[in-house]
């Protein structure tokens, strides 16, 4: 039997660790892992945009679900997520992470192909309709060029399975237009660290976090604070975090992020070709940035 899923609270995104020669680095998953659920996490989502999704084998993929549902042992639920190219490949994908345990999925428009919005709805509701998971739909037109619109939205309620968006849109409006529009029928997970907190004040549920990878205490400290009504505390612990949290809306996410981690110990900084380790400038301005959070970090009630 599955962790019940209720949308609510941290997600964090979490990294892929690999070693130098690039294989993934169970103990160092396994490390960060740990750091997640004693900060209090409310669930993992594995093989996203930050868990290099684009670099992984799909049996890599079900190899790290595997993994993750065996150290967390029921402790926080495990999500999966499913950035396919086709719709069969997606409802294969969906059914396999089932046996295999998952909790939940994380559920991308068509990868590769710009699906026009009955196309996008299509795909979701096959998806929807072959699996009792339940669902997190990934709205990101920044990164992913597909909005999923509230009217697109209107038809997938329809489908149990579909419960939550992490919301991507970068446009804050958005999320009071879902409440207004579906009230709780869609729980809303901010998606996007450098608005996170306002989007937490608006009424979203949680956050699908990726600084989190690297700082755990402190997001959940911020979380925790907004959810207890001290908001100045949380607004100290943003202000401080802002820097470090504009990690997460570049290209280079991922090796800015892995960066972060392994000054914290709980990640190293390997990543899979295309990508390639920082140097030069680059590395000592991202980790200037890091050291000089690291050095000023609050002290967390």
């Amino acid at each position: 039997m599955g962790t019940k899923l209720n949308w609510e609270g941290i997600y964090p995104a979490v990294l892929t660790p690999f070693t130098k020669d690039g294989e993934i680095d169970f103990d160092m998953f396994a490390k960060n892992t740990e750091a997640q659920i004693k900060a209090g996490v409310h669930g993992i989502i594995l093989a996203g945009t930050l868990g290099e999704a684009s670099t992984l084998e799909t049996e890599e993929k079900f190899e790290l679900l595997k993994f993750a549902k065996a150290i967390t042992d029921g402790r926080i639920p495990v999500i999966l997520n499913l950035s396919e190219n086709t719709t069969r490949s997606a409802v294969n994908y969906a059914k396999k992470a089932k046996e295999l345990g998952a909790d939940g999925l994380m559920l991308l428009p068509p990868m590769r192909y710009k699906a026009d919005n009955r196309e996008v709805v299509e795909y979701f509701k096959a998806v929807a309709s072959a699996t009792d998971l339940p669902i997190l739909i990934y709205n990101n037109p920044v990164d992913y060029g597909i909005h999923v619109t509230l009217d697109m939205f209107d038809e997938l309620i329809n489908y149990p399975t579909i419960q939550a968006v992490k919301e991507s849109t970068r446009d804050l409006a958005n999320v009071t237009r879902m409440i207004n529009r579906f009230g709780k029928r869609i729980k809303i997970l901010g998606g996007v660290d450098t608005i996170c907190l306002e989007t937490l004040m608006l009424g979203a549920d949680g956050l699908v976090a990726g600084l989190v990878d690297a700082f755990p205490n402190e997001t959940m400290a911020m979380y925790n604070y907004v959810k207890a009504g001290e908001y100045d505390k949380a607004v100290a612990v943003y202000r401080w975090f802002m820097p470090l949290l504009e990690l997460d809306i570049h290209p280079k996410l991922i090796q800015y992020i892995k960066l972060a981690a392994s000054a914290e110990g709980i990640g190293n900084p390997y990543v899979r070709a295309p990508r390639l380790e920082l140097n030069g400038e680059e590395a000592d301005r991202i980790n200037k940035i890091i050291t000089d959070g690291i050095a000023n970090r609050p002290v967390l009630g």
